[in-house]
């Protein structure tokens, strides 16, 4: 009975895969929020090196992935892939449940497999320092480790409810060298503006965003990079997917389910992506992808697909997408990687058409689920990946109730060593579970941008 399957080094994947190219017809491009019209490389080249540009929009189906960072990927890939018998004994299933255990990175999560393609990319393009944002800091902690290593400064604005309720992310980012400022922040005059409409706010994604941006936009031989959202993030973190693949190919199996939560989505987008291309082509057209939201901030569940922008101040371009809207605010909750008004064009687009399908939990009952996974197979996960568990817990125990033997795999994407606060709330019963009233939800969706 194997409990552990893994890969050795020479099997970490050499190339990402695109699922763009197994789209049956192409993305709608980004739009210049001024004109409206599609925007051209040049429009990004000021916050991003052409490589990456070219990652975002290019159809190949697969991209090289350089020596170079391969090589630092083997300070932790290719993660393992365990199957969880105890949690299976527990909840008296016929299904067989996996999980991709991502936490075993420097940073603790899944954002490193984009953080140091990322940043390499940028050192050689000459760049000198990054300006980013990060909501839990899951993704900050990366950057900074990432920039670590290519000797370049780092600039992190974080939300600040997660600035004050993780306040150990902050210690990770600082020892790696990097700069962490609560967001709103008066350092940049989009989170003056946010700031003097409500002091008191507890920021948001979104508002982070702009600062990061607006950051990278004004000072020299700085470059922005996003922890989520864009295509060629989405593309870096296949390598979560890929290594799945062969792992369930040495035990003879494949996934019937296949479960990520979604912020901006690419974790999820990272371990679905392969097995989406397989359904997009037809080897496999029954297999069931879930994404897992937060009720507080159900994008994918309540959202509009439409074009947005992704930040709160106007400054990126439009992207076509399931969103609330540029400047909603979701309520402070302890998974802060979730709280993000808009989702992955790429994700997006594959909900809207069917491919993938979308589920909505509150933090009370995720909390329970991680609990549970915590008892049975010892993990603390991250609240963010405790939507995943919930979402894998669920189709579980259908499996239970239907008899079928199917074979369930998750994205187990971060520890939560440094989130023992939310749990601490869990036990002393005081998360509050909230949900938006269909009125403020249409409130922020009428506020989106028309496009001609």
């Amino acid at each position: 009975m194997q409990t552990k399957i893994l890969l050795d080094e020479e099997q970490i994947p050499k190339q990402w895969y695109n699922v763009q190219a197994d789209l049956p017809s192409p993305l709608d491009p980004p739009l210049n929020p001024r004109t409206q019209k599609p925007i051209v490389p040049e429009d990004l080249s000021a916050i991003f090196p052409m490589e990456l540009i070219r990652q975002e929009v290019t159809t190949d189906r697969y991209v090289d992935i350089p020596e170079e960072v391969r090589d630092v990927f083997r300070l932790w890939r290719p993660t393992p892939l365990y199957r969880a018998h105890r949690l299976e004994k527990f909840l008296k299933t016929p299904a067989k449940i996996y999980y991709k255990w991502e936490g075993v990175s420097p940073a603790g999560s899944h954002k490193v497999n984009t953080a140091v393609p990322q940043a390499y990319y940028n050192m050689k393009a000459g760049v000198e320092r990054i300006a980013s944002e990060t909501g839990a800091g899951q993704w900050g902690s990366s950057i900074a480790f990432a920039t670590m290593l290519y000797d370049m400064d780092c600039t992190i604005y974080m939300v600040r409810s997660s600035y004050e309720q993780k306040p150990y992310r902050k210690s990770m980012m600082r020892v790696w060298g990097a700069e962490c400022i609560p967001s709103p922040s008066t350092r940049t005059e989009s989170g003056r503006t946010v700031l003097k409409k409500d002091p008191d706010t507890p920021g948001s994604l979104g508002i982070a965003i702009s600062e990061a941006v607006e950051d990278a936009v004004n000072h020299e031989k700085t470059n922005y990079a996003l922890g989520s959202v864009l295509n060629h993030v989405c593309l870096h973190q296949t390598v979560i997917g890929l290594e799945c693949r062969e792992q369930l190919a040495m035990v003879d199996d494949y996934p019937d389910v296949v479960i990520g939560c979604v912020g901006g989505g690419t974790n999820f987008a990272g371990i679905s992506f392969p097995f989406a291309g397989d359904k997009l082509t037809g080897k496999h057209p029954d297999i069931d992808i879930i994404g897992v939201e937060p009720a507080s901030c159900p994008t994918l569940t309540r959202g509009l697909y439409t074009y947005d922008l992704a930040d709160e101040a106007g400054y990126t371009p439009l992207l076509k997408m399931f969103t609330l809207g540029h400047d909603f605010v979701p309520p402070s909750m302890h998974a802060g990687g979730l709280r993000y008004h808009g989702d992955s064009p790429i994700v997006s687009r594959l909900v809207h058409d069917g491919v993938m399908r979308a589920v909505a939990y509150h933090q009370s009952e995720v909390f329970d689920a991680a609990q549970t996974f915590a008892r049975t197979e010892g993990i603390i996960v991250a609240p963010e990946t405790s939507h995943a568990v919930k979402g894998a817990i669920d189709e579980a125990l259908k499996c239970r109730q239907t008899g079928e033997s199917k074979t369930i795999l998750f994205n187990c994407s971060g520890h939560g060593n440094f989130d023992m606060s939310a749990y601490d709330a869990y036990s002393a019963g005081t998360l509050v579970d909230y949900e938006y009233p269909d009125a403020l939800i249409k409130e922020a969706l009428d506020r989106i941008p028309k496009i001609a």
